[in-house]
């Protein structure tokens, strides 16, 4: 019997395999669990011969009426069952060998409607806490014998462990349905949050830069997104392509910083044959592949001078011509624009156009930095440790508490894309499953003071070492022989800081050529 009451976590199909095992020892025509709900009673499971109940009535139908009381108005699935409380309060089983003239039962008309002439009613425990009640229903006028009592009484005792084991998977399922649920709420939270781009995070100041991508995104402005270094200004510029009416079209990405002087405008604009020494053959620009699309000009205010006259020129007009041609070619090429300096101080420094920079700024958006976006952190840092940890091919469960706030005081000169490589490097380096403060290579994880650099030292003394290093490279960052070697740094870090401290490293070039001069 014991076997047959827990061989299944579905209550239902363990009281079936239980009646099954009765039969041919205690004839039964229905067998029923009981538990409260608050204050209602709740029936949890039923078994019922087929032949005893109506064919427009489930199981559960039959057998809670035959036990309900009076009939009366509930709520939906639950009895106002008078046994139950009765049984709570006598603490053993009762026995009803005559339903009809029982006084313990207020009114019996309901259960000789249905055709109850006995009943057992046996308390379901749990040690000594009291689970429910299981009742026993005969329909022909034979009532239990005491040695049938004794046996259901016995019985009682799998099936109490039975509805407990049941109550539990129920409480772990409702317990994991509404996890899922609230995990399904934060993703699309998030989601709605992010817009699209793999943009993650619900801070206030993030909120309000994605709802001005929301809102840009499917008209044909120009738009101007500012922010420090890895703050994600390539993502929110792909969010605002794939979510305008050029999505079917391609976004292509300029990094104005990253070309020679010489060779910007023949990417942006093309070049015809023999405009220059090595230009053996006409050449598209990148305005011409972004027909149709949008192009995405990342940090817009390093172009020179002579190209910001004619970027000016296709945002006023909407034209351009190859370096080297006459032909006058048109452009349909949403702009989006970037940069990590701040635009005013270069056109009151006189290194950006003024009507540049107008044209360019009709729809701001401003990123907030990582600093300002601590609630976040711990969000972006678990995505990537999951996220690199599927890639390596390691079981990462998460982040240990002592990392995580040493993570959230941590300032991230370097943003989002500093924190991306710093969880990328800690699940390389990790043993076990959660990663802990150990396994986080970063400067103590301690917070810099705000004049200090991302290396922990003045800035005066910062940029020195940064200037000697363009002296000597001759304005040359990245590459063989460039400042970012003799520095011993990423170049994107060495940019990154120069545009922080606003050092000028065109001036080395031409200092350079002065010098030849």
């Amino acid at each position: 019997m014991a076997e047959a009451a827990n061989s299944r976590l579905d209550l239902s199909s363990a009281l079936d395999a239980v009646a099954a095992a009765l039969e041919g020892l205690v004839p039964i025509d229905a067998i029923g669990v009981m538990t409260r709900a608050g204050e209602a009673i709740r029936p949890l499971a039923v078994h019922a011969r087929t032949d005893r109940r109506r064919d427009d009535e489930s199981h559960q139908e039959f057998v809670q009426r035959m036990a309900d009381g009076p009939d009366a108005e509930r709520p939906a699935g639950t009895a106002a069952n008078p046994l139950l409380p009765l049984l709570e309060q006598a603490r053993e089983t009762l026995v009803f060998p005559d339903v009809q003239h029982d006084p313990r039962l207020r009114d019996t008309a309901n259960l000789r409607r249905r055709g109850v002439r006995c009943m057992v009613l046996a308390p379901l425990r749990m040690g000594t806490d009291f689970v429910g009640g299981i009742v026993f229903v005969r329909a022909t006028g034979s009532p239990f014998t005491p040695d049938e009592v004794r046996i259901l009484e016995d019985v009682s005792k799998p099936v109490a462990s039975a509805v407990a084991n049941a109550l539990a998977f129920e409480e772990i399922a409702a317990l994991r349905a509404r996890l899922e649920d609230e995990n399904l709420a934060l993703k699309e939270e998030i989601d709605s949050s992010t817009a699209v781009g793999g943009i993650i995070g619900a801070s206030a100041g993030l909120r309000a830069a994605l709802d001005r991508v929301g809102r840009v995104a499917g008209t044909g402005s120009t738009v101007l997104i500012t922010g420090e270094t890895g703050t994600g200004k390539e993502l929110v510029a792909r969010a605002i392509h794939r979510a305008s009416p050029r999505a079917r079209h391609a976004m292509i990405k300029v990094n104005c910083a990253a070309l020679a002087e010489g060779l910007v405008a023949s990417e942006l604009f093309g070049h015809e044959k023999g405009a220059f020494t090595g230009a053996l053959e006409r050449r598209r620009g990148r305005f011409e592949l972004a027909a149709g699309g949008t192009i995405f000009l990342d940090e817009v205010g390093d172009l020179p001078p002579a190209v910001q006259i004619a970027l000016l020129r296709v945002l006023q007009e909407g034209e351009f011509e190859r370096v080297g041609g006459h032909e006058l070619l048109r452009t349909d090429a949403r702009v989006v624009a970037a940069s990590s300096r701040d635009l005013e101080e270069a056109v009151r420094e006189g290194r950006l156009r003024s009507d540049l920079f107008f044209r360019l700024n009709v729809f701001p958006i401003r990123l907030p930095p990582l600093r300002e976006r601590a609630d976040d952190i711990p969000l972006i840092a678990d995505y990537y440790a999951q996220h690199y940890g599927r890639k390596i091919g390691k079981a990462v469960r998460g982040i240990a508490p002592e990392a995580m706030e040493r993570l959230v005081a941590y300032p991230w000169p370097g943003n989002i894309r500093e924190l991306q490589n710093v969880v990328e490097r800690a699940v390389i380096l990790v043993r076990r499953d959660v990663l802990e403060l150990a396994d986080f290579e970063l400067p103590s994880l301690r917070p810099a003071s705000p004049e200090s650099g991302g290396r922990g030292e003045a800035p005066d003394a910062e940029r020195r070492r940064i200037e000697e290093a363009l002296a000597a490279s001759r304005g040359k960052v990245s590459g063989p022989r460039g400042a970012a070697e003799a520095l011993g740094e990423p170049a994107s870090t060495v940019e990154s800081r120069i545009r922080r401290l606003g050092i000028d490293k065109r001036a080395f070039r031409r200092r350079v050529s002065g010098d030849a001069r």
